[in-house]
């Protein structure tokens, strides 16, 4: 059973499944609109959301962290100055996940996550 656990394994390993949202939520920033598995895309919210709420601070160490995360310096940036401050009034909910399609090699789920 799964009750009350706190994530999606995506079938991959930790260190994989970190590289995999990371990436994602590079992406995410450049495009503010990317395609993929609705899996990923509900796990990416999580984890985006997160990332906005910490660069909404605006200082040094909100930066430090957002880096830590990313390892992306013009994504950083672009994350701390751009993205955070249009979402400083608002509390939660930046992401929209919209399903799309079934994928026709696998018939996967896909979905659209893209920035409110």
């Amino acid at each position: 059973m799964r009750h009350r656990h706190g994530y999606r394994k995506l079938t991959r390993t930790s260190s994989h499944r970190a590289a995999l949202l990371k990436n994602l939520s590079i992406a995410l920033i450049n495009e503010s609109k990317i395609e993929t598995t609705l899996p990923k895309a509900k796990e990416l919210r999580s984890y985006f959301e997160k990332l906005i709420t910490k660069a909404s601070a605006n200082d040094a160490n909100s930066h430090r962290a957002i880096f830590a995360m990313l390892q992306d310096k013009a994504c950083t940036n672009k994350m701390v100055t751009e993205i955070a401050p249009k979402y400083a009034e608002r509390n939660g909910g930046y992401t929209r996940i919209i399903k799309t399609r079934l994928r026709k090699g696998d018939a996967a789920p896909m979905a659209i996550i893209e920035l409110v």
